[in-house]
C-alpha cells in the first residue's frame, strides 16, 4: 500500500472510530489499492456529525409542534360559475405571459425504478399509453414540447435521476430523439444519496468496499439543483419559476398556465395542487395550516376525528390531498439554500441487502434498516406566501405506484381513456365503446382538442409528431 493511501486510511479510521462507525473499515486491509481508494473517497465525503444528527431526529418521539390547532388550508376551489371562469381566465393570461417570456422551467423528479411494477428499468420508461404504449417519459416530455410550441419559447426541462437509473434514463431520451425536444433544452442532474443504517444508527455495508446508500428523497431535489449547477443554469436562462412534478403521474399537466398564473398573481414563494379527498382513509398527505404556516401532514398522523370532519356542504374539512405538483419561485429556492435551511428527514424502515459482520451477503425478508428521506413539501413551512389550488382528480392525478389495484397501470390507463372520451363528448362527437388515447402533441386541453378535430379525422388514437 502506498504511503499516501496508508495515511488516508489511518485518518479515516480514526475519524470513524471516534464517530462510533469504525466497523465499516473491518475489511479495509483485504482490499486492493483501487478498491480502497474508491472506498476512502466515499467515506471522506461523509459528514458523520450530520448523519448522527439526522438519525437522532427520527429516533425519538415526534416533535410536539407549535401547539396551534390544525386548520384546513386556504384553497382556490374548483368551480363552474362565471366568477370561477373569470378568475381562471385571468390566471391563464398571467401564466401564459411567463411561459412566453421563457421564465418557467419544468423540473421532473424521476429517480425511481419500476421494481414495484415488476418492470426492469427506470419507472419513466414504463409503457402506460392505453393504445400506443407511450411511456411516462414520453407523456411528460411531449407536454413540455407542446407548451414550448404553443408559446414559441423553449421551456428548459430539468430531469432528476438517481445513481441507479441515470444511464438508462439518458439512454431513453437518446433513443427517442429527445422526444422532439432540442438537446440543449434538456438538463440532467443526479439525486443525492444518504447512507442506510441499522436501528441503532450503525452504517451498513453493501460490499466490503462500499456503504449501503439510498436516494435522499424528493426533498433532496432542491439541493441537487444547487449541487449540479442546474440552479445557476436556470438563472443564466432567465428562469424565475420552477414547475415541479413527479414521474409516476401521466395526467400531470406540465407547465399548466392556469396554475402558474395563480402562483404568480398570489406572489407565492411556493404553490401546490391538491385534489379533494372523499374518503378520510385515503392514503395521501393533506395540505393544512398550523400556526399561520402551511404544511403537509401525513394521512397516518391526522387525528381520525379530524380526518372525518365534514363542512356544511358535506365535504371533508381536511380534504386537500397533496398530488406532488408544485411551483417554486427561484428566489425562494435560492434563499433556502443560501440560508442553510435543511429540510427535516423522515424515517422509513426498509429491507436493505447488506453484509453481516463476517462479510457474508444478507438479504433479509423483513425490514432491517432505516432509510432517511427528505420530502419536498416540507419547504412549504418556510414560504412566506403560498397558493393552494384545488383541481379535478380525473383531469390531473392518476399515479402509477402499484402493480395491481389502486394507483396501478390499469387505473392510470383507465383515467387516460376516460379523459379522451370526456374531450370527445365535449366536442360534440360520438364516444366509442372502446379505448381512445390523446397524445399531448395533439392537444393539452379540451378546447385545443376540439379545435384540432376540425382539421382532420383520426381513429381511436389522436396523435401528432
Amino acid at each position: 500500500m502506498s504511503p499516501s493511501l496508508a495515511s488516508r486510511l489511518r485518518l479515516v479510521r480514526e475519524r470513524f472510530v471516534q464517530g462510533g462507525q469504525g466497523h465499516v473499515l473491518r475489511f479495509a486491509d483485504e482490499l486492493d489499492e483501487e478498491s480502497l481508494r474508491r472506498f476512502l473517497e466515499q467515506l471522506e465525503a461523509l459528514d458523520l456529525a450530520r448523519l448522527a444528527r439526522l438519525f437522532a431526529s427520527v429516533s425519538g418521539p415526534a416533535p410536539a409542534g407549535d401547539g396551534a390547532a390544525l386548520q384546513p388550508c386556504e384553497l382556490i376551489e374548483v368551480g363552474e360559475g362565471e366568477e370561477h371562469r373569470r378568475r381562471d381566465r385571468i390566471a391563464r393570461e398571467a401564466g401564459s405571459e411567463a411561459l412566453a417570456a421563457g421564465q418557467v422551467a419544468a423540473f421532473l423528479v424521476a429517480g425511481g425504478q419500476g421494481t414495484r411494477l415488476g418492470f426492469d428499468g427506470p419507472k419513466g420508461r414504463f409503457p402506460v399509453g392505453p393504445l400506443t404504449q407511450r411511456s411516462l417519459f414520453a407523456y411528460h416530455a411531449q407536454r413540455v414540447l407542446a407548451i414550448s410550441r404553443r408559446f414559441s419559447a423553449s421551456a428548459p426541462y430539468y430531469v432528476m435521476t438517481s445513481e441507479s437509473n441515470h444511464a438508462s434514463t439518458l439512454a431513453a431520451f437518446e433513443e427517442a430523439g429527445w422526444f422532439g425536444l432540442d438537446r440543449e433544452q434538456v438538463v440532467f442532474l443526479v439525486q443525492g444519496m444518504l447512507p442506510a443504517v441499522d436501528r441503532q444508527g450503525r452504517l451498513l455495508l453493501a460490499a466490503r468496499d462500499s456503504l449501503a446508500l439510498s436516494p435522499d428523497g424528493h426533498g433532496g431535489s432542491l439541493r441537487a439543483l444547487q449541487r449540479s449547477g442546474a440552479l445557476q443554469d436556470m438563472e443564466r436562462r432567465g428562469v424565475r419559476h420552477i414547475f415541479y412534478f413527479q414521474v409516476d403521474n401521466p395526467l400531470a399537466p406540465v407547465l399548466d398556465p392556469v396554475f402558474l398564473g395563480h402562483h404568480l398573481l398570489g406572489r407565492a414563494e411556493m404553490s401546490s395542487k391538491v385534489v379533494a379527498k372523499t374518503d378520510p382513509h385515503e392514503r395521501v398527505g393533506i395540505v393544512v395550516q398550523q400556526g399561520g404556516r402551511t404544511g403537509v401532514i401525513e394521512y397516518s398522523d391526522l387525528d381520525p376525528a379530524l380526518a372525518s370532519q365534514r363542512d356544511e356542504q358535506g365535504r371533508l374539512r381536511f380534504r386537500a390531498g397533496n398530488i406532488a405538483i408544485h411551483a417554486f419561485a427561484l428566489d425562494f429556492v435560492r434563499r433556502l439554500l443560501i440560508s442553510g435551511v435543511e429540510l427535516p428527514v423522515h424515517r422509513a424502515e426498509k429491507v436493505v441487502p447488506c453484509l453481516d459482520e463476517h462479510g457474508r451477503p444478507l438479504r433479509p425478508e423483513r425490514p432491517n434498516a432505516v432509510k432517511l428521506e427528505m420530502f419536498v413539501f416540507d419547504a412549504l413551512g418556510h414560504a412566506e406566501r403560498v397558493v393552494t389550488q384545488e383541481v379535478r382528480r380525473e383531469d390531473e392525478f392518476a399515479p402509477v405506484k402499484n402493480a395491481e389495484g389502486a394507483d396501478s397501470p390499469a387505473t392510470a390507463r383507465a383515467a387516460l381513456v376516460a379523459q379522451g372520451k370526456r374531450w370527445l363528448a365535449a366536442a360534440g362527437l360520438p364516444v366509442p365503446a372502446g379505448p381512445v388515447e390523446v397524445g399531448p402533441l395533439f392537444a393539452l386541453d379540451p378546447d385545443e382538442f376540439a379545435a384540432n378535430l376540425s382539421r382532420t379525422s383520426f381513429g381511436p388514437v389522436f396523435d401528432r409528431s
